[in-house]
């Protein structure tokens, strides 16, 4: 049975969304694994000059395939334009809430639509993250001359969110007091 689109796991009722998630997996039989496969790449020991987040302007849940998307592209894209050891890039959230669909039959030539309990629980079919605004989703270190590949890379990620989002750009410690030395 194929996927729901995003858009009915996307954005939240306040009442349902303000509810607790859904998490406690020893509880929750036949979950399926989140597909992120990495959450960090590139190379952590690296001396970086500034970290561009990648944050969200809604609140809503991302799906744990849709952050694996985000998570191939923006790696492609910095590992092909400025090489394996000049960044360091990690996705901040983990998909821990587990998204339920209450499975309906559909028949070809079906002449009756199948209406189902109102309200029913439904099965675990996926997990996902839930984030807030102002909540940074993904996070790429880089130095000084490689920011505009890093934030070009950034931006091909989040079409694949579900969410509308932006670019922040943080210089990182070490260096602006070394810069308000010199």
């Amino acid at each position: 049975m194929p996927q729901k689109p995003a858009r009915c796991y996307t954005k939240r009722r306040s009442k349902a969304f303000s509810g607790p998630p859904y998490t406690r997996r020893e509880y929750i039989h036949g979950t399926p694994p989140p597909k992120i496969q990495k959450f960090a790449m590139g190379n952590p020991h690296g001396d970086y000059d500034y970290a561009l987040e990648l944050y969200v302007l809604e609140r809503g849940q991302i799906r744990h395939n849709a952050l694996e998307a985000a998570r191939v592209m923006v790696h492609k894209y910095l590992s092909t334009s400025i090489g394996e050891d000049n960044y360091w890039f990690r996705v901040r959230v983990y998909p821990h809430h587990v998204l339920r669909e209450n499975k309906m039959m559909a028949f070809a030539g079906a002449d009756r639509l199948q209406e189902g309990m109102r309200q029913a629980f439904g099965k675990p079919v996926g997990t996902a993250a839930r984030v807030f605004p102002g909540q940074a989703v993904l996070e790429v270190r880089v130095r000084k001359e490689h920011i505009d590949k890093a934030m070009e890379a950034l931006r091909v990620g989040a079409s694949k969110l579900p969410l509308p989002s932006r670019v922040r750009v943080i210089p990182l410690k070490q260096n602006v007091e070394a810069e308000a030395a010199s």
